[in-house]
């Protein structure tokens, strides 16, 4: 269901390099970049969608739970991790936007399966204006947009 390739930056926006960007934010919080953040950093980098602590336990199998969940807390906290909740069993996580690069979701409702997604830029326009426009209309001022497409995968369809 995943329709990044490896290794492949969603967009420009991307950091180009997420571990310098992770103990900056980590030391404007008062953090340390430590070894097992950065295992995180890494496990996350890596992978080519969101994925859960399950997931990340076998990424990175040197990785304890409990510290696991512990740094990705303060990862997220310092704007380095962006959790996502799909209302199944897991959380999952990815590196936030800044790091990764704009894009959207997609949800498989009976799997749980995410997939990351980028529109070009023609279509990502098209939203921003008509959010921005309905924004206005609300009297809002809107930041920025995030979307999340709720469906089943392919393999979930045609089970069904």
């Amino acid at each position: 269901m995943d329709a990044r390739s490896e290794g492949e930056a969603v967009t420009s926006e991307a950091s180009s390099d997420p571990h310098a960007e992770a103990a900056s934010r980590l030391q404007a919080a008062g953090q340390r970049y430590t070894s097992g953040r950065r295992e995180l950093v890494e496990a996350l980098a890596g992978a080519a969608r969101p994925v859960t602590l399950p997931d990340i336990e076998s990424i990175a199998p040197g990785l304890a739970r409990s510290t696991a969940y512990r740094n990705l807390e303060a990862l997220e906290r310092c704007g380095v991790v962006h959790r996502l909740e799909t209302g199944g069993d897991h959380a999952y996580f990815e590196l936030a936007e800044s790091l990764l690069g704009h894009h959207h979701h997609l949800i498989c409702v009976t799997c749980g399966a995410i997939a990351d997604i980028e529109l070009d830029g023609e279509t990502e326009s098209r939203i921003d204006d008509s959010l921005a426009a309905a924004a206005r209309e609300s009297g809002f001022v809107p930041l920025h947009h995030s979307l999340d497409l709720y469906g089943r995968c392919s393999s979930c369809d045609a089970a069904a």
